[in-house]
């Protein structure tokens, strides 16, 4: 039997990059997936088409995390689907740099409506209507330990991630629900491709890999923390990164 056989799981930014290689893995093993999307609908219907022909059960989802209404519709639009919640990934994010001086209230209110808004109330919905034994999985970023010129305002909503998994996680243990957080490092996907080349570089060389990581490579981490295998772990946050923070 599959480590998530009959298991739903609610996986957020969906479409493309880490999102798509976590609804595919945790599809793999054996959990039906609502896929979350908020632009790409060919993307997301990529994605949910290669689900099927691997032989998994996958909805897809329209909504932006960052809208209060629109999240609740998701969460709705899967009870309604599969009549249970057990994980929920919350990977959908904004990005933004730019030096501290220029950063717009707009910029700010963006990335604060989807970074640490919307894990507030994807935590608050998955708290109503998740299962006993449920799981959370946060991501957060390793800007959030290391300071890069132009980043500040991304890593502090990745810092505030970091702190309400810990948060959540205090909360929804009466429940034996756990909420873990990822600190992912540089991975090749399109929203790194928004980060500079030279950025990029740097990163991937002070890993103690030497590389850049592939999405797959944090899927698997997420189905361990989803599985029972990693049913007493919670409150943690664990560097996803090829060692990037031990420089």
């Amino acid at each position: 039997m599959r480590r998530l056989e009959q298991k739903v799981a609610i996986v957020t930014g969906g479409s493309r990059g880490i999102g798509a290689a976590v609804a595919r893995r945790l599809a793999s093993e054996g959990a039906k997936v609502v896929l979350n999307y908020v632009q790409n609908e060919q993307a997301a219907a990529e994605v949910a088409s290669s689900i099927r022909a691997a032989g998994g059960e996958v909805l897809t989802v329209r909504a932006n995390v960052g809208d209060e209404p629109q999240l609740e519709a998701l969460f709705a639009a899967t009870i309604q689907q599969y009549g249970r919640l057990d994980i929920l990934v919350n990977n959908a994010a904004a990005f933004g740099s730019g030096p501290l001086e220029g950063i717009t209230r707009a910029q700010f209110q963006q990335l604060v409506d989807v970074n640490i808004w919307g894990l507030i109330v994807g935590s608050r919905l998955a708290g109503r209507h998740m299962i006993n034994g449920g799981r959370i999985i946060n991501f957060s970023s390793i800007g959030a330990h290391k300071g890069f010129a132009g980043g500040g305002l991304y890593a502090a909503t990745k810092a505030a991630v970091e702190s309400l998994t810990r948060t959540a996680a205090t909360e929804l243990a009466p429940r034996d629900i756990t909420v873990n957080a990822l600190i992912i490092g540089q991975v090749a996907t399109d929203m790194a491709s928004e980060v500079p080349m030279k950025m990029r570089q740097q990163i991937a060389a002070q890993t103690l890999i030497g590389k850049m990581g592939r999405p797959e490579d944090v899927s698997g981490v997420v189905a361990f923390l989803a599985s029972e295998d990693a049913r007493w772990v919670t409150g943690q946050t664990l560097g996803v990164n090829g060692g990037y923070l031990m420089r």
